[in-house]
């Protein structure tokens, strides 16, 4: 992102957005679509105003184009884009066959590259793999401004002693940590067990700044609730945060009352989740907007608009959308 003048406002960021692909392009991304999940995927390519055809064809290059037409269209000044690391067991060996989806380092430094005043690149790293502080260093040198891992899904116990060096490393270079927290229905969850908040223990002991995602809510209906978790955990760790990324869904969104209290909505950023679904309905029928607040914005074609204003309609503070320039790392030429 260039810089702005000292005098400015501080830019609005959604700092929670996917980069999607399927190696049309030679990104090195890749998605696997088990039959169950097809619809699901089909509707989310509808949702961003992409045709489902998409999904098997030249994905890469019409996401990305995608993507670029959101952010310029929207409020945002930019949006931090994802990287999303494959799935590898306790001893850094690539688990063949398991995930449902990869996207490179490399590829989100790329787009960050081509579109660096919309684009800011988060990497994604298994602190298992034999290279990770060797592929962590590599990632600052070329512009890392946080790192994204979802434990549940990547086989990642963020507390293993053996990962102390990683979460170090992190904290000397002010790196702060994205985890996703709560239940997960979009990709395949490895880890069941790992959706808590407790998970992210050691590398908070380390000094790490951890944005817990989705406030470690329940997805699905027989997921566990961890918000209450992730609470206590505010009390205790003055160096962890949450996301209100993909709260516009019709079970995450129950807490959101809740993550307007004092004490919680000081330690909250936002996130959009995107490309996950956006509605509003929920957010009317919980009487958290107006009709008119609703109606307006339901149906507006930019999702992450859409998002934007509807969580400002339902209370969340300006610095809710500013806060998170405050942690992240300060972009740096790429030099790879």
């Amino acid at each position: 992102m260039q810089a702005r003048p000292s005098t400015a406002p501080p830019p609005i960021l959604d700092m929670h957005v996917h980069v999607v692909g399927n190696g049309s392009g030679g990104t090195g991304c890749w998605i696997r679509t088990p039959a169950w999940r097809w619809p699901l995927q089909a509707f989310m390519a509808r949702h961003i105003g992409l045709p489902v055809s998409a999904l098997k064809g030249d994905l890469d290059r019409l996401f990305a184009e995608r993507l670029v037409e959101l952010v310029r269209g929207s409020s945002l000044d930019a949006a931090v884009i994802l990287a999303q690391e494959q799935v590898y067991d306790e001893h850094g060996k690539l688990m063949e066959g398991v995930g449902t989806a990869h996207v490179p380092n490399d590829y989100v430094f790329k787009l960050a590259r081509e579109n660096p005043d919309i684009f800011l690149p988060a990497a994604s790293i298994h602190p298992a793999r034999p290279d990770a502080l060797e592929e962590l260093d590599r990632c600052l040198a070329a512009g890392a401004v946080m790192l994204k891992i979802l434990p549940n899904c990547q086989n990642i116990d963020c507390n293993l002693p053996k990962y102390r060096r990683f979460w170090e490393r992190l904290a000397e270079a002010r790196l702060p940590l994205l985890a996703h927290t709560g239940g997960e229905h979009t990709l395949q969850v490895v880890r069941p067990d790992l959706a808590t908040p407790r998970m992210l223990k050691l590398p908070l002991e380390c000094g790490v700044n951890v944005i817990a995602a989705h406030c470690a809510t329940k997805s699905g209906l027989f997921d566990p609730q961890y918000f209450d978790e992730l609470v206590a955990m505010l009390e205790k760790f003055p160096n962890l945060y949450a996301d209100n990324s993909a709260l516009n869904v019709p079970i995450r969104g129950r807490v959101i009352p809740r993550t307007l209290a004092p004490g919680i909505v000081e330690r909250l950023v936002h996130g959009s989740d995107f490309p996950v679904p956006v509605k509003g309905v929920w957010a009317w029928m919980r009487g958290l907007v107006n009709w008119k607040t609703y109606h307006r914005w339901e149906s507006h074609p930019n999702p992450l608009e859409r998002d934007y204003q509807l969580k400002l309609a339902m209370g969340y503070p300006k610095e809710t959308f500013t806060r998170i320039n405050g942690l992240l790392r300060k972009p740096r030429p790429a030099t790879t």
